[in-house]
């Protein structure tokens, strides 16, 4: 069986479709009776190429790209052609009878450049396969349908300044989707649309570089540089895209800094101390960063001693400071020179220098109020001890700089001299002595002397005046501490008992030079010998001291040899003891026999009985004191009289209610006319005080004194219930029972009718009311 595959391109010229018929291939078969194995020769119905489509075409109707035949196909329409794989049925159609091949859309190459399809012949009627599969490649044939794209634009780049021609400042990069396999529709050419003379490019590569020389960032920064890439190899005709290029000029120091006057005055008040700020200079420098970093100097020897200059923080500006104190009497201005030097120079652009500039400062020195200044910083005086009150010391002097003649008056700040030990003359600053002093009690006196100027007070000034008090010979020598020393019975002629040293408070006869001297004679009980060091040694005599109950006396004469020479008496004491062997003291003298003395029983007794007689009668005194307190403090509790004429002294009850007239709380309805007899009770208070009853003569029964003060409260008019006025005074209008209000009512005396209207009568309401005040008292017998 053999067939033959023949794709049939329609409108070659149009479609520009390529098609190859396929070579049969060969198969061997032996001839049937042959003893041997047959061969059999069998042939490809056909084998397909690889063919081509024009991508983007379109049209109103699907395309033919070619048509599928077999040989075994004779026409009668018993062969059906199959088309399967990518595609198949929807972007490619075959026609079952007739095997046309059609593509059914536009085609985009940069989607899919190429489809995979298996193509089959089938028995319509049972689709039995009458050739094998055979697959084939459709490919979409590429046109120039894309612009090139700068997929990493826009760009940024960095360049330095004063770069040379031809420096590389950044490349840029297009791509094409056409394929670049096919014609030049992916073939790019770089080319500078806007950036020029400046900048050039590379049209192969797309390197952008300089071209031109010294590009200066201060006076232009950035570039914006337009990029165009064009397929096609530049021709006409071809797609373009473009991007932007954003070149910014980084700095060098090529600029030396530059100060824009040559000359600066500053002013500084004379009392501004070290490190003062006297002003700020600036020298302008258009570079940036580092490049602009200066220091700053001071070239003149004259200003560098008075001032200084240093750099700010930001390494911008010149910081002139006082340097030492400034003094206007002395000079009132200071002109030198300042330098700015840049700190970092790159040495490519040292012809562009120098990288310094100098300016000069004049300095003037303003006159300010200045405190009186001392002739010394401070003052050391001497004054011997002992000296009469008023003795000289010293004088301490200060002047006003700004005005010399200007009187200044002294004083001495009183913490500094407690005890008032000098005075000072507050005109010409003399200090004398105000009381006798003692240099043993104190050297040094530390006074704080204040001058002041007289015309203004606030202007003053300290000073330390240290006063030392020189010595005179004015203390005897004495021993240095009181010597009790005892030897023993058993001693040695000759052996010594105790170095006996001297003390003198005075430094012109210390103790180096005092001298000492024992009684001498042959009846000296004990000799001392002066060892001319400020000591003595006391030894045994020759003849040992006759042991005695009562201790030596030794006397020891001392003197110094000041001028004039003191002396003075002191006493040693000696005892003679027993010892024991090994030296220390037994006794010293032999014990008295002193007999005992004591009381007898009968006198302990008595003494012991006398004291608690004593002490039981003390008791009984305190009982009976405290039992009579206590009945008089009962006794004044239960006489109530006092309280009585106490309460009866009206408070200020009366005093709260003079500010107004209490009537107009009254019920204008329930007033009564006044009546005969006694005086009615109205809350208000009279005119006239009623007359107070006098007290019965005699002793008072204590129920009648109350009785007699409690009706005088009752009939006085002057003490009604204010209070109870302010609350009940006013029953209001409308009421069927009137007022129950006793105010308005007389009393008992008065004989004015009360209400005649039964309480019981009223309701429901008052019946509790009727019960307390409604029933009727029996008649009297």
């Amino acid at each position: 069986m053999w067939g033959l595959v023949r794709l049939l391109l329609a409108w070659l010229g149009g479609w520009g479709c390529m098609g190859r018929l396929a070579a049969p291939v060969p198969a061997w078969a032996g001839s049937r009776g042959h003893s041997g194995p047959t061969l059999l020769r069998t042939r490809r119905s056909w084998v397909w190429n690889q063919f081509f489509v024009i991508e983007e075409y379109s049209g109103p109707e699907p395309v033919l790209i070619g048509k599928l035949h077999s040989d075994v196909d004779r026409g009668e329409g018993r062969t059906k052609y199959l088309l399967t794989g990518e595609g198949a049925g929807t972007v490619f159609v075959i026609d079952e009878a007739t095997g046309n091949i059609h593509v059914t859309k536009s085609l985009d190459r940069e989607e899919k450049a190429q489809y995979v399809l298996l193509a089959q012949a089938v028995d319509r009627a049972s689709n039995r396969p009458l050739e094998p599969p055979s697959e084939f490649i459709i490919k979409v044939q590429d046109i120039n349908d894309n612009p090139p794209v700068f997929p990493l634009g826009p760009y940024h780049a960095t360049v330095p300044e004063m770069s040379n021609v031809g420096t590389s400042v950044i490349q840029v990069t297009a791509h094409d989707a056409d394929d670049p396999s096919y014609g030049n529709s992916a073939k790019l050419v770089y080319t500078v649309l806007d950036g020029l003379p400046f900048f050039s490019v590379d049209p192969q590569t797309g390197v952008v570089r300089t071209a031109i020389p010294n590009m200066d960032r201060e006076t232009q920064e950035e570039f914006l540089v337009v990029i165009q890439a064009k397929d096609m190899g530049g021709h006409m005709g071809g797609l373009s895209g473009s991007t932007t290029v954003t070149v910014t000029l980084s700095d060098v120091n090529d600029n030396p800094p530059k100060f824009p006057q040559s000359l600066y005055q500053f002013s500084v008040v004379e009392t501004a101390g070290p490190g003062t700020l006297v002003g700020r200079l600036k020298a302008q420098d258009p570079d940036l960063g580092d490049n602009a970093l200066m220091a700053y100097s001071i070239l003149d020897g004259e200003g560098s001693e008075a001032f200084s200059i240093s750099t700010d923080s930001q390494g911008q500006d010149g910081l002139l400071t006082v340097r030492k104190p400034l003094d206007f009497e002395t000079r009132r201005s200071y002109t030198f020179r300042v330098e700015a030097t840049n700190t970092l120079i790159d040495p490519a652009y040292l012809r562009r220098g120098p990288f310094k500039d100098v300016a000069s400062v004049r300095v003037a020195v303003q006159d300010a109020p200045e405190p009186p200044a001392f002739t010394q910083a401070t003052y050391h005086l001497i004054v011997p001890e002992n000296k009469a009150p008023g003795t000289l010391v010293g004088q301490i002097s200060a002047s006003d700089l700004d005005s010399p003649a200007s009187p200044i008056r002294y004083s001495i700040l009183p913490y500094s001299d407690p005890e008032r030990c000098f005075s000072i003359e507050p005109e010409d600053g003399t200090i004398r002595t105000a009381v006798l002093l003692d240099r043993e009690a104190r050297v040094w006196h530390n006074l704080t002397v204040l001058a002041t100027e007289l015309d203004s007070s606030a202007q003053s000034s300290r000073v330390q005046v240290a006063i030392q008090t020189l010595d005179e010979n004015d203390n005897a020598p004495q021993l240095a501490e009181p010597y009790d020393i005892f030897v023993c019975d058993s001693a040695a002629p000759g052996q010594l008992i105790q170095v006996i040293r001297a003390l003198d408070k005075d430094e012109v006869g210390n103790s180096s030079q005092v001298s000492l001297q024992g009684p001498v004679g042959p009846d000296a009980n004990f000799t001392v010998r002066d060892n001319r060091d400020g000591s003595a040694s006391l030894l045994l005599p020759s003849r040992p001291a006759p042991p005695r109950q009562a201790p030596y006396l030794v006397p020891i004469e001392l003197w110094d040899w000041g001028q004039p020479a003191l002396s003075s008496t002191a006493t040693v004491t000696i005892s003679v003891c027993r010892c024991r062997p090994d030296g220390s003291m037994a006794s010293c003298w032999p014990e008295a026999q002193l007999s005992p003395t004591g009381l007898s029983t009968g006198a302990l007794l008595a003494i012991v009985t006398c004291m608690g007689t004593l002490l039981a009668l003390v008791v009984l005194f305190v009982a009976l004191r405290r039992q009579k307190q206590e009945a008089l403090m009962v006794l004044e509790e239960e006489d109530v009289r006092e309280n009585i004429i106490t309460y009866d002294d009206e408070g200020g009850g009366e005093e709260d209610t003079e500010a107004f007239d209490i009537a107009a709380l009254q019920n204008p309805d329930g007033a009564a006319p006044p009546a005969a007899g006694p005086p009615v009770r109205r809350d208000v208070l009279p005119r006239t005080r009623a007359p107070r009853q006098p007290r019965p003569p005699g002793p008072a029964d204590v129920a009648q004194l109350l009785a007699l003060r409690l009706r005088e409260a009752d009939e006085d008019p002057s003490v009604p219930p204010y209070d109870s006025v302010q609350v009940y005074g006013y029953e209001g209008r409308g009421s069927s029972c009137g007022s129950l209000s006793s105010l308005g009512s007389g009393s008992e005396a008065g004989g004015v009718p009360g209400p005649t209207e039964p309480l019981d009568d009223w309701g429901p309401l008052f019946r509790t009311l009727a019960e307390l005040y409604g029933a009727k008292e029996p008649p009297a017998p």
